[in-house]
């Protein structure tokens, strides 16, 4: 199944990510270019470096001008996360396009790469939270933590066979692809007046 091969190779990202533990460290993809591995791996370091950006954003004795730069390291990976779930739902839209798409076929609230990109956000919180029971001094916490570990694996199955079930529905033609490029509006030079009026 597709969901599970992309949850190992979230996994493989998360646990490269933290023999260093680093948002600053280098990255290097594993898997070549042409494979969806390489996407998928790409699209989950930046979700994991990101999530420890937003922890550290949130020190309360950081510096104003850190915090600064930091916001703008987190927008920029926004743009980045953004990009891969579109790379990788064309991905998904070459693989069908030759798929002959019944009459009566229905368009998903999201496509695959927006659920996948849940999956990858799972994977983190799976992570960390295994961790924080892990953790010798948070006692007070584990059999709470407990509890939510325990819900987010039913939670990643249920995910994990939405996702399967939308991939071999379009595969059969039950329902069909439409991407809709997200635009963001903030980000673009001619579209925020913020940034208009700069130039």
């Amino acid at each position: 199944m597709f969901s599970d091969f992309a949850f190992k190779v979230f996994e493989e990202s998360i646990n490269t990510y933290h023999e260093k533990d680093d948002v600053y460290q280098s990255f290097n993809n594993p898997y070549p270019k042409e494979d969806i591995a390489h996407l998928l791996y790409r699209k989950n370091w930046i979700d994991t470096v990101q999530w420890h950006y937003e922890d550290i954003i949130r020190n309360p004795d950081i510096e104003p001008s850190e915090a600064l730069l930091l916001k703008r390291k987190i927008d920029a990976s926004n743009q980045d996360r953004t990009d891969l779930v579109e790379y990788i739902d064309s991905y998904f839209l070459n693989k069908y396009q030759s798929v002959q798409v019944n009459r009566d076929a229905t368009i998903n609230t999201e496509s695959p790469a927006w659920a996948i990109d849940r999956l990858s956000i799972l994977a983190l919180k799976i992570y960390h939270m295994h961790e924080e029971v892990e953790r010798k001094d948070a006692s007070r916490t584990q059999t709470k933590m407990q509890g939510k570990v325990g819900r987010t694996f039913g939670t990643k199955k249920d995910l994990s066979t939405a996702i399967d079930q939308l991939l071999n529905d379009i595969e059969l033609g039950n329902k069909y692809m439409k991407v809709y490029k997200q635009m963001k509006m903030y980000n673009d030079e001619e579209l925020n007046p913020i940034l208009r009026g700069q130039k």
